[in-house]
């Protein structure tokens, strides 16, 4: 499985592979595959993140749960749906306050490759979940993996901006190193939390402050409104 990761990534995180955890995990997977169990997103999809960030380009890490659970929602990016899927909810919030932070316009698609592709790690803590069961590939092995993934990062890179959103993601992030990295917490954008804290929360326009301060590249919030998708 550590294949399919790209070579930069995979120069890290091929260790992982060879632990207990990750063979319980693989085993799991296996195991409500053979019972027929409807898992998203599909195997092909699953490093998805990964494949369109590099480790050397990340900029910007977005931290999400779990995938969605619905039937062709989940394609491995923390938030994105593909192009013809109804937008969730929680990206909708985010989408609101994209607008009302940097004035950019409300996106008729879910689809945030052109995030990924510019640097920004749309990376759920879970990679798998199966459909209609909200959480149901917890505790299972994913964290741990994507707790190294945080690591590394922290470790390996200056200057990342991390979006933790909510308190389950900013848990997680609890070991980043602040002196190194620029950490924005606030609510989770679920519409039972967004209107606490999360729209006005202009985490997008600090990022980039943030970036350019330090002579980095600015992200193109409104990248994903180009080309053929709109």
């Amino acid at each position: 499985m550590s294949m399919t990761l790209p070579s930069d990534w995979q120069a890290h995180l091929a260790e992982e592979f060879a632990q207990p955890y990750m063979q319980h995990l693989m085993d799991f997977l296996a195991q409500r595959e053979a019972l027929g169990k409807e898992i998203y997103p599909p195997q092909t999809h699953r490093f998805n993140a990964f494949e369109a960030t590099p480790f050397s380009r990340v900029k910007v890490v977005i931290l999400g749960q779990d995938p969605y659970h619905g039937a062709g929602q989940a394609h491995g990016l923390s938030f994105s749906v593909m192009p013809d899927v109804k937008i969730p909810p929680s990206l909708m919030n985010i989408y609101k306050e994209l607008n009302g932070d940097l004035n950019i316009p409300i996106a008729r698609h879910g689809y945030l490759m052109n995030w990924a592709k510019q640097g920004v790690l749309l990376l759920n803590s879970v990679l798998t979940v199966e459909a209609s069961k909200a959480g149901s590939h917890q505790n299972q092995g994913w964290e741990q993996f994507t707790d190294r993934v945080i690591s590394l990062i922290n470790e390996h890179h200056n200057g990342v901006v991390f979006m933790l959103w909510g308190a389950y993601a900013q848990k997680k992030g609890r070991h980043i190193d602040r002196n190194k990295h620029l950490v924005l917490e606030t609510v989770h954008p679920s519409p039972l939390s967004a209107y606490r804290g999360f729209l006005g929360c202009q985490h997008f326009s600090k990022a980039n402050a943030y970036l350019e301060a330090i002579g980095s590249a600015a992200i193109d919030w409104g990248g994903h409104l180009q080309g053929e998708l709109l």
